[in-house]
């Protein structure tokens, strides 16, 4: 059991200096599209989450400023010394953002905040004067001079909080710096790590996922859309059952590599959403939000696997810390269109394990690696065709630091598809979610916190698994061949067989 030191060791922290972390640059920014895996990055705008909510503050107008949730406690100096790359990093990464003004307001930001340490300053003075006998008359004006800085200080707070509010939302817009190696562009500048396997050659017509699956009885959308809309399904027979074969299957691979197995809630508070660097709320957003409520349906475990050790500590020597999760996800596929949309492709509901890690900066880079490993191990285990890709900046969500794909052979669609991903988040998640280490000691000093690196991988995305068994593995007679992996899972079956009449 890891030993956890919770909120109110991570509170009396907080004010640990961000020059402590890693890295410089961990902007709180909204996720462009969520796709399997869609989070992380490294050198980050030094962005420290803090959990309380503070009141509503007037400003010098005497209008009530929109308090924050949360804040992002961004480095605004590395921002300010840094301008041009942080601007030209935005704009490879296709990000509208003005660094400029943001800089401009927090020079306004810092000016105010100076103007609002002199008048208290001024209250002091005024308070301390007070004390002892004087004359009334001298009393009384004391009191008119305290009265007025009182009011004065107040509203200048109020304008304070209303800038601050402003500059947290237009920072948080930033996206984090791009590790060197990733190519710069749009999709076309994908570079292929890895190709496993080859295209199977096949001796008479390939069949789409979805008849092939519905004549061996394993789908049924006409009741899903009866009963929940279109893009949901009941898997029904062997379809349920190799969805539970799928997730066994996964679970003892992960277990095997020394993750922690969890079921995890499907929903989650939408500031840990916003924390993991997803905007629940915008327009055109793929997450679902309860109505009247903080509440979100969860479109990853990474969710809630990230707000496992928020606002934690932990010792250096407990990293890393590896979890994998089955839960259902939920997206709203806002903006799907095409071929790809048809059948188990693109669902509102699907079933995934995810795999997470917490770790110190220095493990994080390996741990990538082991992260795409497994699940080229995995997927090369099961015989499927398969490419590894290096993501290009324009296809990186804006958390993102690198990611790599997983794109399987779907031989009805003739193309390859997304079946799974890893992402190497370094301290970005981890400041906004305020998850930290304490380093070993040194010469027996203790050392100040770090915060941590965190990890994602999809190690199972059932819907997209299906789709590639279904196609790849066909036969001419409409059986499938079961991959060998997954027949203990299965009860021993080998082949699925179309049923009677279809």
């Amino acid at each position: 059991m890891h030993r956890r030191v919770v909120a109110a060791a991570a509170a009396r922290t907080r004010t640990t200096s961000s020059s402590s972390s890693s890295s410089p640059l961990a902007a709180s920014v909204v996720a462009r599209r969520w796709t399997p895996g869609r989070p992380a990055q490294r050198a980050t705008l030094a962005t420290r989450a803090s959990a309380t909510s503070e009141a509503p503050a007037l400003n010098a107008s005497g209008e009530t400023n929109k308090a924050l949730a949360w804040k992002a406690a961004i480095d605004f100096k590395f921002v300010r010394d840094n301008a041009e790359l942080v601007q030209k990093n935005a704009t490879t990464r296709k990000v509208d953002v003005d660094v400029q003004e943001i800089i401009a307001k927090y020079e306004a930001l810092n000016a105010l905040n100076f103007k609002c340490d002199e008048l208290r300053e001024r209250r002091n003075a005024n308070a301390k004067s007070m004390k002892g006998k004087m004359d009334k008359e001298v009393r009384d004006g004391l009191i008119a001079e305290g009265k007025a800085i009182k009011d004065e200080l107040a509203a200048l707070e109020g304008d304070l909080a209303g800038l601050e509010s402003e500059l947290q939302t237009m920072a948080q817009r930033l996206p984090n710096l791009t590790h060197p190696d990733v190519p710069i562009g749009s999709e076309e500048n994908t570079v292929t790590r890895a190709t496993v396997g080859e295209q199977r050659a096949f001796t008479f017509p390939v069949q789409n996922h979805v008849d092939v699956g519905e004549k061996l009885g394993m789908f049924d959308f006409e009741t899903g859309s009866k009963v929940s809309g279109s893009r949901f399904v009941y898997l029904t027979g062997v379809g349920a059952m190799l969805e539970l074969a799928l997730i066994n299957w996964a679970f003892a691979k992960v277990l095997s590599k020394g993750f922690k197995p969890m079921m995890v809630p499907d929903m989650v508070r939408s500031s840990v959403v916003e924390k993991c660097g997803f905007q629940p709320r915008a327009e055109n957003t793929q997450v679902y939000s309860i109505e009247n409520s903080d509440l979100c349906m969860a479109g990853t475990a990474e969710l809630l696997l990230g707000g496992v050790y928020m606002d934690e500590v932990v010792e250096e020597s407990q990293l890393p810390i590896k979890m994998a999760a089955f839960s259902h996800c939920f997206r709203t596929e806002a903006g799907a269109a095409g071929a790809q949309t048809r059948g188990m492709y693109r669902l509102h509901q699907f079933s995934k394990v995810e795999m997470f890690v917490v770790a110190t900066p220095e493990q994080s880079d390996a741990l990538h690696e082991e992260l795409i490993g497994i699940e080229t191990e995995m997927f090369a285990e099961l015989g499927f065709h398969f490419k590894v890709l290096d993501m290009p900046t324009e296809d990186l969500g804006a958390p993102a630091y690198r990611k790599f794909d997983v794109e399987a052979w779907m031989p009805a669609l003739e193309r390859y598809g997304e079946i799974s991903s890893a992402s190497n988040c370094t301290d970005y998640q981890a400041r906004r979610l305020n998850i930290k280490y304490r380093p070993n000691a040194v010469d027996g000093k203790k050392q100040p916190l770090m915060h941590c690196h965190t990890l994602n991988a999809t190690a199972c995305a059932i819907p997209r698994m299906i789709v590639t068994i279904l196609e790849n593995f066909q036969q001419e007679d409409g059986s499938v061949v079961v991959p060998e992996p997954l027949r203990p899972y299965l009860g021993g079956m080998d082949v699925l067989r179309p049923e009677e009449g279809k």
